[in-house]
């Protein structure tokens, strides 16, 4: 196949690591890159041409309008939540393919009108879930479904948090509830929402609560708790943080045992991705109690960044795959709509419930 030709539409930091995985994914290649400081495309196409160099060195272009009639196949969009909506549907009416971080959307209905206009335009979506193109995900799935290793699913529980410095919410855009309204509960709360959905197999919630733990002087969530209802009373919780350190561990509990990712978003380095099962197991003998782990940790040959292999350079593959059959995955767009309606749910139930104090009745 011809590589597919992208252009990035802004200059953020994320864009410096999905440059190398495109320069990675062997059938895709990064032809512009576009800000709206000419010099600032400059700087970002020399910089990262010097760590991952393209066979040819992408334009460089000062608006980013002039993207959308440059040479590319797709845009790639690593623009704040809040600019996003403008320039997928241009993306789109223009023909170019579109890859979208996430949040998607400021709300669902923007989300609803970006992914129709790619559809009636022919052009394919996806939201920038890495760990979604990742070959553990298919070893859960086996291992969730095999029936004796976890059992019918009970409970699912995820966090994924970073400890942000002061200075963060001034400075970041993460922190002006103009660009990034959602706060970490879009940054952070999509992918475990995105991990719950996957493992029910894309139900939608039948209810789904939320709690503002924090925020910031501007009201952007800074810390989230969120909880969702399933069909047979599955129940899936999540806990999301700017104000906490390092996490990014999921549990996926059911009749039989459980499984624990420790890295479900951004693995360890090294060169295998690994999870456990658990199947512990009680007995009592007079005044003998004992619980044995009955652990196994399960391996999968996939290196954790800047490799071919790695699940961002899996995202592009597949991607470009997609483009090339000439068909449109319909499930893409369908599962980041799901996603953004239930962020969109769990935070509405946060803004309208008022906690009470606990005390004497």
């Amino acid at each position: 196949m011809k590589p597919l030709r992208w252009g990035i539409l802004g200059a953020a930091n994320i864009a410096r690591k999905n440059w190398k995985a495109i320069a990675l994914s062997g059938n895709s290649v990064v032809t512009a890159v576009a800000s709206r400081d000419l010099d600032k495309s400059k700087t970002f196409i020399a910089e990262c041409q010097s760590h991952a160099p393209m066979p040819t060195i992408p334009e460089a272009l000062g608006s980013y309008e002039a993207l959308l009639s440059a040479n590319v196949d797709a845009v790639y969009i690593p623009l704040p939540t809040g600019l996003r909506k403008e320039w997928v549907l241009r993306a789109a009416a223009a023909g170019k393919h579109v890859l979208c971080e996430k949040p998607c959307a400021v709300t669902l209905s923007d989300l609803r009108e970006m992914t129709e206009a790619c559809r009636r335009h022919r052009v394919q979506f996806l939201d920038g879930v890495m760990f979604m193109h990742s070959r553990r995900l298919e070893r859960l799935r086996e291992v969730l479904d095999d029936g004796a290793s976890v059992g019918a699913l009970r409970r699912i529980t995820s966090a994924f948090s970073f400890g942000a410095p002061p200075e963060f919410f001034a400075a970041n855009i993460r922190g002006d509830r103009r660009l990034e309204p959602h706060g970490c509960v879009g940054d952070l709360g999509w992918y475990c929402i995105r991990l719950a959905l996957w493992a029910v197999n894309w139900q939608r919630p039948q209810k789904a609560s939320g709690r503002i733990l924090s925020q910031s002087e501007n009201g952007v969530p800074t810390e989230f708790s969120g909880e969702m209802i399933f069909e047979g009373n599955v129940s899936a919780a999540f806990y999301c943080s700017f104000i906490t350190e390092n996490q990014e561990w999921a549990h996926l509990n059911g009749a039989r045992g459980y499984l624990h990712v420790p890295d479900f978003v951004l693995p360890f380095a090294g060169n295998e991705l690994k999870f456990m099962v658990f199947n512990h197991a009680f007995s009592a003998s007079g005044c003998d109690f004992k619980m044995e782990p009955n652990g196994r940790q399960i391996t999968v040959s996939e290196h954790s960044h800047s490799h071919p292999t790695a699940q961002e350079s899996n995202m592009f593959r597949n991607f470009a795959v997609q483009v090339d059959s000439g068909k449109l995955n319909e499930d893409w767009p369908k599962w980041a709509l799901l996603t953004q309606e239930v962020m969109s749910s769990c935070l509405k139930a946060a803004h309208l419930d008022s906690p009470r104090p606990v005390g004497p009745v």
